[in-house]
């Protein structure tokens, strides 16, 4: 009970460093995971052990994969061959369709692309088939929002998943299925959800002046921009299946080659390489420090340290003996799938960031699996999947991406509250009712 407690007030600064006072993810969960160990009475030598251990440990197999996934998205999104996809998904869905081709581009931008960063590019596309359409804009702003929601948090590679993946030490070709199996039932609903809500509330784009004279670079081809974002998927798919016991594959050259190109890491090199053939002229000025690479970097840097962190964190609560406590006390108790979603849900709601939730949680479940009957390899996955489902809802007041969308779209607090806010808690509901209907029958 005493080791519980620890773990709560624990949190509970953590969550009021970042929330009440602004302090950095990284610096809370830092020292938090410090502290922690020194209330619970760790040996000196364990605690520093665990600090070592837990930020080299996570990073070697994560911080890598964040990095590259983030230089990819940088390049597509610099280049405008996120746009180009955009543009090809509304093509195929025609704009007939308005709510149902903005969830869909939302959706499949945010696999590479960050979701604020997904929201302003769209945006604009957003506004003009609301005036083209008369389709209320709050409904494609909210599809725009609800579609890059789906997959920021359950699809590999944005850095969420990638790093509950690593921190479970789950199969992330399999992640990549099952997420875009789960994220793409979400959308069902919060379709109907856009088309009962937010049609109702009357809301005009407001639609700047063109700049005269400004040159806008050639964007690349619409199969051009595909590449990096299917190829990656593809290889560490193919690399997954041939890991299959049955070896679908057979043992030969080609598996071995797959299983090469297939791991996450050089799948997703292999991506960022195909972003360098985005730009209409290559500059080797791009891959400079102070170019779009060293601009990467900047971004991937906070993220990578959070991820690090949340690895001393769950490295403690590892080495704590929290995992016998939790058998000894909860032996009697089914929570399953539930308690990764419910901490998930809990943290996103309490300080806003889902990158951070998900983090903070897959450290605290993972030296639960076991306890929790989550340690198979394919419970790994669902696990991972129910953090990420958590980590969906509440978007709120204290998530940067509430108000991305409500500021650029000119939706009140009130009516972000009712569209954005709601619709994140029905996705993550649903998201969660899949993953627990799906594991009765794997």
């Amino acid at each position: 009970m005493l080791t519980l407690l620890t773990i709560l007030f624990a949190l509970a600064l953590i969550l009021i460093a970042i929330v009440k006072y602004d302090i950095h993810p990284f610096l809370a969960l830092f020292v938090g995971a410090i502290l922690y160990g020194l209330l619970s009475g760790m040996p000196v030598d364990l605690i520093l052990k665990s600090i070592t251990d837990g930020f080299g440990g996570v990073l070697g197999s994560i911080g890598l994969l964040i990095l590259l996934g983030v230089i990819m998205g940088t390049f597509l999104e610099k280049t405008g061959g996120a746009l180009v996809i955009a543009e090809k998904i509304l093509s195929w869905i025609g704009e007939k369709s308005v709510t149902v081709a903005m969830l869909f581009s939302g959706y499949i931008l945010s696999i590479p692309v960050f979701g604020d960063s997904t929201f302003i590019m769209l945006n604009p596309i957003s506004k003009s088939l609301s005036l083209k359409s008369g389709v209320p804009y709050a409904a494609t702003t909210i599809a725009v929002a609800l579609g890059a929601t789906a997959s920021h948090s359950l699809v590999p590679p944005t850095p969420g998943p990638i790093a509950t993946a690593g921190i479970l030490e789950a199969d992330l070709g399999m992640i990549i299925f099952w997420g875009l199996i789960v994220s793409l039932i979400t959308l069902i609903p919060s379709y109907f959800f856009i088309r009962k809500v937010c049609l109702k509330i009357p809301l005009e784009p407001k639609v700047a002046e063109v700049e005269v004279g400004k040159t806008i670079p050639k964007p690349p081809t619409a199969f051009n921009s595909f590449l990096p974002v299917i190829v990656p998927l593809v290889l560490i798919i193919l690399a997954s299946i041939a890991k299959y016991p049955t070896l679908p594959f057979g043992e030969n050259m080609f598996t071995t080659v797959i299983l090469f190109v297939g791991s996450p890491v050089i799948a997703l090199l292999i991506g960022a390489f195909l972003s360098f053939t985005l730009p209409a002229k290559f500059d080797r000025k791009l891959l400079s420090s102070s170019g779009w690479i060293g601009e990467a970097m900047l971004i991937a840097a906070p993220v990578i340290l959070i991820t690090g962190a949340g690895g001393v964190f769950g490295k403690m609560l590892q080495n704590s003996g929290i995992g016998d406590m939790v058998s000894a006390n909860m032996s009697s108790a089914n929570w399953g799938i539930f308690l990764p979603f419910l901490i998930a849900f809990s943290l996103k709601t309490a300080q806003g960031s889902s990158t951070v939730a998900m983090i903070t949680t897959a450290s605290i479940i993972a030296p639960l699996l076991v306890s929790l009957g989550l340690d198979s390899e394919t419970m790994r996955v669902f696990a991972a999947l129910s953090i990420g489902a958590g980590a969906i809802a509440i978007s709120h007041a204290n998530d940067s991406f509430f108000w991305a969308v409500t500021q650029l779209s000119g939706l009140s607090i009130k009516q972000g509250n009712k569209t954005h806010s709601l619709g994140t808690l029905i996705m993550s509901l649903t998201a969660i009712s899949v993953i627990y209907l799906i594991t009765l029958f794997v």
